[in-house]
């Protein structure tokens, strides 16, 4: 593949083992399955690390979605493996002076923009080590301007993999770019937030989380947002007013209510969700990120 031949550590893999069995690296970008950049990242990094195992946590997010993919990246990064590494590719600064950044938390290792995308995962597992990607030793030969994740993330990915120290990318950072932190407050008798994500079945997803069912029937919030304290409460009385329409209290399934109904529960990331029992309740309610919602307790 003379496209690569030149890059560091390329030559001789032909010689290493076939892929799935060395280090994890995970996969999240907005670039869809429909054209080959998902494709050409593979490519890439098994062209370089041979030996790594490649998972697809979604290439579905939202075109330029940052903040919706942060919400997909919390949400999953708990359920990695300590070592793996993440390439976290929506990137619609591409090509201007954004920073690309390497980030170790949580005994993990982030390969990402710098626009915000790991604010919400570096919440829970603050930052080890922040390094800006500058030595072009470990990009591919020739870097577009439209591609870097193929040509810069991939490749770091990659090497990282293969056991090459942060210290070798680039100099240290002491912070990075952040998104504002999604609403949530409580006061007398109600707990508000907004919607920060709607997911492929048009399930609205709140930033109330994270929510917990006691073993006595009341629900426990441990807010992932806002730093307040714990809350404790009974679901009913309870009441949810989203994009001024009222809904009842806190259902057990999608399935408690008839085909068709809107429904609030808590959904498996453990944030109050809004949903249509097998419909989209995007379209039936008319819900988007950043709606205000508030939970009456």
């Amino acid at each position: 593949m003379p496209y690569l031949d030149s890059t560091p550590l390329a030559k001789g893999n032909k010689a290493e083992p076939l892929p799935g069995v060395g280090p994890l690296i995970a996969l999240l970008t907005d670039f869809g399955l429909s054209d080959g950049y998902v494709g050409s990242i593979k490519a890439v990094i098994w062209s370089l690390a041979p030996g790594a195992r490649l998972l697809d946590i979604t290439h579905d997010i939202r075109p330029q979605d940052v903040r919706g993919a942060a919400f997909v990246l919390m949400t999953v990064a708990p359920y990695l493996p300590r070592g793996a590494i993440v390439v976290a590719v929506v990137d619609p600064g591409v090509g201007t002076g954004r920073r690309a950044i390497v980030v170790e938390a949580g005994g993990r290792y982030y390969v990402a923009p710098d626009n915000g995308l790991l604010s919400y995962v570096l919440l829970f597992d603050p930052p080890q080590r922040i390094v800006a990607l500058e030595n072009r030793r470990y990009f591919l030969p020739r870097v577009s301007s439209t591609f870097h994740g193929r040509d810069i993330f991939s490749p770091v990915a990659a090497h990282i993999a293969l056991g090459v120290p942060l210290a070798e990318f680039g100099p240290p950072l002491d912070s990075i770019i952040t998104l504002p932190e999604p609403a949530l407050k409580a006061g007398a008798g109600y707990i508000s937030g907004e919607i920060i994500h709607i997911d492929r079945f048009g399930n609205a997803i709140s930033s109330i989380g994270e929510l917990e069912r006691e073993l006595d029937g009341t629900f426990l919030l441990r807010p992932r947002f806002g730093g307040g304290q714990e809350i404790r409460f009974r679901p009913e009385p309870c009441r949810i007013e989203v994009g001024g329409t009222s809904l009842g209290g806190i259902a057990q399934a999608y399935g408690s209510v008839p085909e068709g109904e809107p429904v609030v529960i808590v959904g498996s990331s453990g944030h109050l969700e809004i949903a249509v029992n097998g419909g989209s309740a995007a379209d039936v309610l008319g819900l988007h990120p950043g709606l205000p919602v508030t939970l009456y307790i």
